[in-house]
């Protein structure tokens, strides 16, 4: 499996609790394209309208074929590298169970829920 296979989906429809103009997710995943295009990583991103996580902006699933998806949640700017990082231990492995002690710390704290490859 190749890093172009994983997917980052990033939800770009919640609200800062404390600005209703503001869209975590929307900026996150501007900085994360960014990011991904100054290291030259292919990753595939894309964002969705909700993930329903709404309490915990910035919100993302990693997926890919075949392999387990993660939600993350309480991400920002600052953990883009850790997330692509992470995308790319997921990505690495072979169910896309990535160990705790491999797991960046926005992995380790930010896991909303991890539902099984589809059959």
């Amino acid at each position: 499996m190749s890093d172009s296979d994983v997917r980052i989906v990033v939800c770009v429809s919640c609200r800062d609790a404390g600005e209703d103009n503001s869209r975590p997710g929307a900026a996150f995943l501007d900085a994360l394209q960014a990011r991904l295009r100054a290291r030259s990583v292919d990753l595939r991103v894309e964002s969705v309208e909700c993930l329903a996580v709404c309490k915990r902006p910035a919100t993302i699933a990693l997926a890919a074929p075949g392999k387990w998806t993660y939600v993350i949640g309480d991400l920002s700017s600052a953990t883009v590298d850790d997330v692509i990082d992470s995308a790319l231990r997921f990505g690495e492995s072979e169910n896309g169970i990535v160990a705790w002690k491999d797991r960046p710390q926005c992995f380790r704290k930010g896991v909303v829920s991890r539902t099984p490859p589809l059959t």
